[in-house]
């Protein structure tokens, strides 16, 4: 394959003082002493351009533990590229905004847990709320976008309108509401997080109705669950397709989740070229293609459309990287997902235990 990756997302580090229960962040993270250098990183930026991408997504863990996260800004900038800070706000001041935007940030993507102080802060397993809301704020007073991203599951799901209407006080351009997704933290607290098929029913009007009702105002998208879908989503536009990823300690991947997948091999950008490991390398080129599909996939008309779905998901629910995603309602595994929805319907929602995050601080 030889077209270019339309964004680079760099994981320039895991830490971050949030401890959300759905954090998709790899159960073994890597610590600050395996973070890149501030060199390494600005040769990656650099190079990404070079290599065609379009978009610098900067993202962790919280970006802003970094403290020359400014200096991938301002190269990001130098080389041409759309810069997104994806973030809790945490570590950000009004001043620092301000530094960012005048080195050249273009956009920023700010998370919140829920629209009540309580339940926000039990779900971040931190006190971070009022932190988000002062960010909110400051981000109105520079002329770059913004989006609320707003993570919804079953513990929240029910108040989707209030939901809603608080991320309209907000004044975003976009308000991305997500439904958790199973990679992490948030498969080890799966069954508190699935919601059950009535309460998505119950979602997708609400949905519809702000839309209507905002339009031209707030553009909003809704990420249903994958595991109530009739076809599996395009992992990542298909594998090694449309990202490339880079995580704090190097490692080049098609995902966030791909170490997930036994027997591959991730190249390490700060010692290999981004060209060489988007051209070459085994671990982009492993589900590449159609050779690899196993049937249903391989006589598919919808191969080219989904890909077969996530390869990462296939992993972690059928234990085999190359089946067909067994959210797929063709997958002979499908038994499997609605198996777990089942289990999610007849749990209760309340006196969650969550497993929360640990932060690699070493």
């Amino acid at each position: 394959m030889r077209t270019a990756p339309q964004a680079l997302i760099a994981e320039i580090t895991h830490r971050c003082p949030l401890h959300c229960v759905y954090c998709s962040n790899p159960l073994q993270m890597q610590g600050s002493a395996r973070e890149l250098s501030t060199a390494d990183w600005i040769g990656i930026i650099r190079q990404a351009a070079e290599l065609g991408c379009l978009h610098l997504h900067l993202t962790g863990g919280e970006p802003l533990m970094r403290r020359d996260i400014e200096e991938f800004v301002r190269i990001g900038r130098q080389w041409g590229l759309y810069i997104n800070l994806i973030t809790s706000g945490f570590g950000l001041s009004r001043e620092r905004l301000r530094a960012l935007v005048g080195a050249g940030l273009d956009h920023v993507q700010l998370s919140f847990q829920d629209s009540e102080e309580a339940h926000a802060n039990t779900f971040a397993g931190t006190k971070a709320h009022a932190q988000k809301l002062r960010v909110a704020g400051w981000i109105h007073e520079h002329r770059i976008a913004f989006t609320v991203n707003l993570v919804v599951h079953r513990q929240n799901i029910d108040r989707l309108e209030e939901l809603i209407r608080f991320a309209e006080q907000l004044q975003p351009d976009k308000l991305e509401i997500a439904n958790v997704q199973y990679y992490g933290w948030a498969l080890r607290n799966q069954l508190a997080l699935l919601p059950s098929r009535e309460q998505l029913r119950s979602s997708l009007p609400v949905v519809e109705a702000a839309r209507a009702r905002l339009s031209g105002a707030m553009r909003i998208d809704y990420v249903l669950p994958d595991y109530y879908a009739k076809y599996p989503k395009p992992c990542m536009g298909g594998w090694g397709r449309s990202l490339m990823l880079i995580d704090p300690a190097g490692r080049a991947m098609p995902c966030h989740s791909a170490g997930v997948v036994p027997g591959l091999e991730f190249p390490n950008a700060a010692t290999e070229s981004l060209r060489a490991i988007w051209e070459d390398s085994a671990a982009f080129q492993r589900f590449r293609g159609e050779e690899w599909m196993q049937e249903p996939c391989r006589s598919c008309e919808r191969k080219a459309i989904d890909f077969g779905g996530c390869r990462c998901q296939a992993m972690l629910l059928a234990g085999d990287a190359a089946a067909t995603d067994p959210v797929c309602s063709l997958s002979l595994r499908r038994p499997l997902v609605d198996d777990l929805i089942q289990q999610a319907s007849l749990r209760g929602s309340s006196n969650s235990q969550w497993v929360y995050r640990i932060d690699p601080m070493e």
